[in-house]
Order: structure tokens, then C-alpha cells, then sequence
């Protein structure tokens, strides 16, 4: 069977080459950018692709007959691809769970302090020589809500109270694993000071935190995405951010990727914005690569 690793960038190359094996089969890498409609010149006669966060619209792949497997670099690919028809034509779409869970949560973390203390926007104003000290908000003893207790979730819950917040969360299920105080999902929103979305994107999750929902949120709340833009609504939470009700947002992950410079969100000055980046740490990079080569070996012994 042949595999490519479709989009391999400069930043995961290095870390490629750490981890690959003299043993491990072979697997083409393919390191040029290419537009989207270009997909299947870049997949075509393969039966396996590793994806990182490529957009695999299903009329593309179902050009490339040959493909049978398409490894998915992270835990959300239905952001980017439509699972349920893939599986309907025979292609099965691997995921990779727990790879980074620290990383993502570390990154959630510095969002938050960010957009509590406004950071971001300070450092813009300095550099354009404007000395403007914001006011912010001191986190000690602030209730942080978490949606979403998986692996990310519940390493987000745990460094939040080692900062000395006062941490409830919301999840699908209860389960032994979560040690924080469960609430309803109405009782979070309107208690939390900080809104940490940690939830995996699905048919069920899409639109989680609908226009309903960011209402019922505590006003002056700082709200942080980690997870996927599309758990959100997104016109309501621009809505929300314009009029003050959402004081800050910290967002690593949008509707539409990347982000376009004109995107009303690039445009205001209580957003902070960083490029789906909260899983890269060469530790996380390492584990990530290294497991989609093994689901390669599963696939082709």
C-alpha cells in the first residue's frame, strides 16, 4: 500500500525526520503548498494520507479511487472534512487522541492571561508609541468554567487551580477521570468568569455555544477557544465581543482557516488571536508524528 504525507510544512519536516524509523514502511511527503482544488494531483494513486489540517472536501477525494485511509493529524477532523460521507465510500479516517493535551491546555492558559490583562493590545500600542496602561482583571479566586472534560479539558481545570481560580465544568458524560464540580450548562455559563471551550467538534457539538447561549453567559466574561470555531456561533460571538457583554476573547481556532486579514475579528481590538497553534511544541509535534507513522504500520503489516 502507498502512503503520502500530503502536507508536511517546513515546521514538522525536522521533526519528521526525527521520528521516522529505519523499519517503518515507506511513506512519500509531500512539502509543496498547493490549492485546495489541487488535492487529488496531490493524493491521486495512494492509498493512505497523513493530513495535517488540509481541507479534503469529499467531490476531491472522490476522485482518488485508491484512497482506503486518511490519517488525521489531531482529534477534529470534521473541521475539515466530512467523516460520515468518507466512511460512506469506504474511506476510514483516522484520529489521533491525547498526543498534546498539555500543550493545548498551556496554550489556553496563556490566551487567558492575555485577555485578562489585555496584553495583546498593549503590545501593539507600545510598538505604534502609545502608552495606554489598560486595566485588567486579577484571575486569584475567579470561577473558571470548562466545557469539555477530555484530556485537554480536565489539564486546563487542573492548572486553573493551581492559579487559585475556582473551577466547575460541563461534560457529555461523567466519568471517574474528572475531578472538578459538574454543573449544568446554563449554571456554568452564568457563574464563570472565564469560559474555557474544550469540547471535540461533531454533527452534535457544531453551534454548541449558539447566540441563545452567549446571552445567558456572565456579563464582562473573558471567553477562550482552543477547541474549534465552529463550536461557536460565530456571528453572535462577534455580536457579544462588539457590545462588551464578552470582555475579551482569546481564539486559536476559527470558522474558516486561515483566518482572512479582513475578517471582522481581525478587527477588533478585544480579540486575541493566535494561528490554530496550541498543539505545537516539539514534544507534542514529536508524539503526533510518531503515532501516525504507527497507524500507517497497523494499517500496512
Amino acid at each position: 500500500m502507498k502512503a503520502i504525507f500530503l502536507d508536511c510544512n517546513d515546521q514538522l519536516a525536522p521533526v519528521w525526520a526525527r521520528v521516522l524509523r529505519p523499519d517503518d514502511p515507506p511513506i512519500d511527503v509531500n512539502r509543496k503548498a498547493f490549492a485546495r482544488d489541487e488535492l487529488p494531483k496531490i493524493i491521486g494513486g495512494y492509498d493512505i494520507a497523513i493530513d495535517d489540517h488540509s481541507y479534503m472536501p469529499t467531490p476531491l477525494v472522490a476522485q482518488c479511487p485508491e484512497l482506503k485511509h486518511i490519517v488525521f493529524l489531531g482529534t477534529g477532523p470534521a473541521s475539515y472534512m466530512n467523516v460520515g460521507e468518507l466512511n460512506e465510500r469506504g474511506i476510514k479516517v483516522h484520529i489521533i487522541k491525547g498526543y498534546g493535551d498539555t500543550a493545548v491546555a498551556e496554550h489556553t492558559i496563556a490566551l487567558l492571561w492575555t485577555c485578562a490583562r489585555d496584553l495583546a493590545r498593549m503590545d501593539r500600542e507600545v510598538r505604534r508609541g502609545v502608552w495606554t496602561p489598560h486595566e485588567g482583571v486579577q484571575l486569584l479566586g475567579k470561577t473558571l468554567g470548562v466545557i469539555g472534560l477530555g484530556g485537554i479539558g480536565r489539564e486546563v481545570a487542573r492548572i486553573g487551580k493551581g492559579m487559585g481560580m475556582n473551577v466547575i465544568g460541563w461534560n457529555r458524560t461523567r466519568h471517574a477521570e474528572i475531578d472538578v464540580p459538574l454543573v449544568d450548562i446554563d449554571t456554568l455559563l452564568a457563574r464563570a468568569d472565564v469560559v474555557s471551550m474544550n469540547l471535540t467538534l461533531g454533527d452534535e457539538t457544531r453551534g454548541f455555544l449558539s447566540a441563545e447561549r452567549i446571552a445567558r453567559m456572565k456579563k464582562g466574561v473573558i471567553y477562550v477557544n482552543t477547541a474549534r470555531g465552529a463550536l461557536a456561533d460565530e456571528a453572535a460571538l462577534i455580536a457579544a465581543l462588539k457590545s462588551g457583554h464578552i470582555r475579551h476573547a482569546g481564539l486559536d481556532v476559527f470558522h474558516n482557516e486561515p483566518l482572512p486579514a479582513d475578517h471582522p475579528l481581525a478587527k477588533l481590538e478585544n480579540v486575541t488571536l493566535s494561528a490554530h497553534a496550541a498543539f505545537r511544541t516539539p514534544e507534542a509535534s514529536e508524539t503526533l508524528l510518531r503515532r501516525s507513522i504507527d497507524i500507517v504500520n497497523r494499517i500496512t503489516a
